[in-house]
């Protein structure tokens, strides 16, 4: 590790003792306090330390917001590992749970299909964000203007005839997913590959990861693996009643009759 990133990272522990001024945090790291001031500026630029009207330091929101992200995904990933492996021992296919990370929409936890035909995808792989059922469950739940400002901004890469073609045609599918409360990728990333896919919500029911099963139509159809929808939702729900500590209505819905 550089010297200088060293010295960065000292002062976090130093001020999550309590606020310190600059000849403070320069005493502490042994080194004079124009170099103190650079350090504290870089890390004041990205939010990690923040500067009081007294002119000390303490540290700064973005710090407790990347803790608090942190440890709600490891804790939903943690929550929901059991549901997923219980899933898949009853479906048989590949099951996912994926999560919202600073504009991408990430897997955070796999348990791989029973049959030798698998998907290739990877923890901590960013999804298809235009097609895969995950990122339209957790868009879906931003504020319409929100989700409209994204879906302008993205490419629309057409990986097969059913990819999505462009923002108009995904902000239409988010507020559909919003609606239904579920959601498909039939054949729009990989066109052998069909997915469903239900959110899991916290306490204050906004969607904090969704869930899906995956397969290859040369194991299952696309109205076959529509018929695990209510499975899939009953999951997802049991998963965020045990992480919100909410009990919650059912809600399975009826399984779809269009692809």
């Amino acid at each position: 590790m550089s010297q200088t990133v060293d010295r960065a990272l000292s002062i976090l522990p130093l001020l999550a003792q309590g606020p310190a001024d600059l000849g403070q945090v320069a005493d502490r790291l042994g080194v004079h306090k124009s170099t103190a001031l650079r350090l504290l500026r870089t890390l004041h630029e990205h939010g990690l330390v923040h500067r009081q009207q007294d002119q000390r330091y303490r540290l700064g929101a973005r710090l407790f917001a990347l803790a608090q992200e942190a440890v709600e995904n490891l804790d939903v990933r943690d929550i929901a590992h059991p549901y997923l492996k219980e899933l898949n021992a009853e479906c048989g296919h590949t099951v996912h749970l994926a999560v919202r990370e600073e504009g991408e929409v990430l897997y955070i936890d796999k348990v791989e299909s029973r049959y030798p035909v698998r998907m290739y995808s990877r923890i901590g792989k960013p999804v298809a964000i235009t097609v895969a059922a995950v990122a339209k469950l957790l868009l879906a739940d931003l504020p319409e203007g929100e989700r409209r400002e994204i879906a302008e901004k993205l490419e629309y890469p057409q990986y097969t005839a059913r990819s999505t073609p462009n923002a108009a045609a995904f902000v239409r599918e988010l507020a559909l997913v919003r609606e239904q409360g579920w959601a498909t990728d039939l054949g729009g990333h990989e066109e052998s590959i069909n997915c469903v896919g239900a959110p899991i919500r916290g306490a204050d029911g906004k969607v904090v990861a969704a869930m899906s099963v995956s397969a290859p139509n040369v194991v299952v159809t696309r109205e076959e693996l529509l018929t695990l929808l209510p499975l899939v939702r009953r999951t997802a729900e049991a998963i965020s009643r045990e992480y919100s500590g909410h009990s919650g209505d059912s809600g399975a819905g009826d399984v779809p009759h269009h692809a």
